[in-house]
């Protein structure tokens, strides 16, 4: 079977490891149509419009998209990107490595963040000079979606439950909703939950990240806390992620642009390869995504390593590391 993918590059060091993940893939027993489509500061500055039409319209007729990075005009490109494959949950994980220093290195647990909802809504009003509103959305049925995916997810990985995260004590109809949605929908495939409230959830992964597995949280607490848990592994730059939609998916790495190293042959291409591992499994070769992941965590143990992670390597030689791996 031959799967067609969009591939973004984007801004930045997107341009640099976005092109090292097709590498990787290229090496796979898999057939892969690839599609290349533009976004991102660079096209919004020549065109005007950062997401072209046509690159939304690829992204949502292929069976999955593979993105790099947006800089300025990031939530301008993300976020319809998401809408385009209809993605309801954003799946991060954050796991620390052999060989690259972490501030836990007992780290290894999964976010499950809704991705259509809260505060990122788009809901936002300037009244007057003084006073501008935002509208937080939570529904029921973007919960339950969520819901039942965490499910699923804990079934696959044959691990006891979630944990959910929220703040319901506050926001009691909206994070309320979401709790008794998400914790209803377990009780009834007999999966267990524990409940956290986001600010203790900050402290407890910092202070003992093993007692956290999978977590399944709101949009914006999913996105803030999975960066936080970044911090404990070694941060953005290995961190991949999944925008998962019932027909198709948006695979990227957690991490941004890097100008500062943008184009100078350096980036640490490991998060884009290590969501392209997620993307091939996505597809349902679990195998191939496996060896990939495998492939990586063998680079970032023994080296080559990029200057991020205190070695003096290319994106190119990192690249090619993963690559001799798989070829072995």
């Amino acid at each position: 079977m031959s799967y067609e993918l969009t591939v973004i590059p984007g801004d930045g060091i997107g341009q640099e490891v976005v092109p090292a993940a097709i590498r990787v893939l290229e090496t796979l027993d898999v057939d892969f149509e690839f599609h290349e489509a533009d976004a991102g500061d660079h096209v919004n500055a020549e065109t005007g419009e950062a997401l072209p039409q046509e690159t939304y319209e690829l992204a949502a007729s292929t069976d999955a998209t593979l993105f790099g990075a947006a800089g300025e005009t990031a939530a301008d490109v993300i976020l319809p990107l998401r809408e385009a494959v209809g993605s309801f949950v954003n799946v991060r994980p954050a796991k620390a490595y052999p060989g690259v220093e972490a501030v836990r290195p007992e780290t290894d647990l999964v976010f499950l963040r809704e991705n259509t909802e809260g505060v990122y809504s788009g809901h936002e009003d300037r009244l007057t000079e003084d006073v501008s509103t935002l509208t937080r959305v939570v529904t029921e049925s973007a919960s339950r979606q969520l819901a039942e995916y965490a499910c699923e997810f804990v079934d696959e990985r044959e691990t006891d439950g979630f944990t959910v995260v929220h703040k319901a004590n506050v926001m009691r109809e909206t994070d309320g909703l979401f709790r008794d949605t998400v914790t209803a929908v377990a009780d009834d495939h007999g999966v267990e939950t524990d409940e956290v409230l986001m600010d203790a959830f900050a402290t407890h992964v910092c202070l003992d990240p093993e007692q956290f597995d999978v977590v399944v949280c709101p949009n914006l607490a999913g996105d803030v806390l999975s960066d936080l848990a970044a911090g404990l592994v070694g941060g953005l730059g290995l961190l991949p992620s999944a925008n998962v939609g019932p027909d198709r998916g948006l695979f990227e790495p957690v991490h941004g642009t890097a100008p500062d190293i943008a184009g100078e042959g350096m980036a640490n291409p490991a998060a884009a390869i290590l969501s392209a591992a997620l993307m091939v499994e996505y597809l349902g070769h679990d195998e191939e995504g496996a060896a990939v992941r495998t492939a990586v965590e063998d680079v970032l143990e023994n080296g080559p390593r990029t200057p991020d992670l205190g070695g003096d390597a290319s994106t190119e030689d990192v690249t090619s590391a993963v690559v001799d791996r798989l070829s072995n």
